[in-house]
């Protein structure tokens, strides 16, 4: 995919450090020759990102709160000054309160569930509803996030689960809607990470080596996997493809048990 991406400009939302999944598909988008904005929350964020941004040649960071409509407006008013047109966006933003990502889903609290549903489902909503007028004269890619917790029962994952589910429903509604534009809407699900959004869950160390041994790859996903597979979505080789969940798990979401060995 050398060059897929060359000429193309796009923002990457969900950045939190080197280990972050979004920070991933940003370095494969760089090397794929795309120009690069990156949203952030907050002055802890911002140091943290801005140096990675350096690194792949930019300096075009905007401080956006997705919960509020005004930091949403001015983010996308800031890059359409910038740039009059984008090809891409990529939400990679969710959000519980930790305490609800252990335990039973039963004991989830009204507050919380709200909060995850609009942090990590309705705002990619906004996003798109926002980015569509940058894309709707070429068309675009908008790419999410989501986890097979979402139409499985996955241990301690809880409200996040059914926030996924919001998400991908979301994803295939908003991919008919924009798809007479040329703008297709698509999620990758990997298999679970040692990200700092993976680490919150509870019994993370178990089920990652668990989806490791028992995965039909024996492996769990890397950075540079999603990140290709982020580079072939919004490239022009992904033009056909739209409203799609694309697993990036080393196959496990196909499975019915664990591999005999480990039963």
């Amino acid at each position: 995919m050398t060059n897929a991406m060359q000429g193309k400009r796009g923002l990457i939302m969900g950045v939190a450090n080197d280990r972050s999944i979004a920070w991933g598909i940003a370095r494969a988008m760089h090397a794929a020759g795309a120009e690069l904005a990156f949203s952030y929350q907050g002055e802890n964020f911002a140091k943290r990102v801005e140096p990675l941004a350096a690194s792949v040649g930019s300096d075009f960071l905007l401080d956006v709160d997705v919960t509020d409509d005004a930091s949403l407006d001015a983010a996308f008013e800031a890059m359409a000054g910038r740039w009059p047109t984008i090809d891409f966006v990529v939400h990679a933003i969710a959000y519980s309160d930790k305490s609800e990502l252990t335990g039973r889903f039963l004991n989830t609290s009204r507050a919380n569930f709200k909060h995850s549903m609009e942090i990590s489902a309705y705002s990619f909503i906004e996003v798109a509803r926002r980015a569509y007028p940058m894309m709707q004269e070429q068309g675009g890619s908008l790419i999410t996030l989501t986890y097979q917790g979402s139409n499985k029962v996955v241990p301690n994952y809880n409200v996040m689960g059914v926030a996924k589910a919001a998400l991908e429903s979301a994803t295939r509604y908003l991919a008919n809607d924009l798809g007479p534009d040329g703008i297709r809407v698509n999620a990758i699900s990997p298999g679970p990470m040692k990200t700092l959004a993976g680490a919150a869950i509870g019994g993370a160390r178990k089920t990652f080596r668990h989806t490791e041994i028992n995965a039909p790859m024996r492996a769990n996903a890397t950075l540079e996997a999603i990140g290709g597979t982020a580079v072939y979505l919004a490239s022009d080789a992904g033009a056909c493809t739209s409203g799609e969940i694309i697993h990036v798990d080393g196959g496990y979401h196909v499975l019915g048990m664990p591999q005999a060995e480990n039963l």
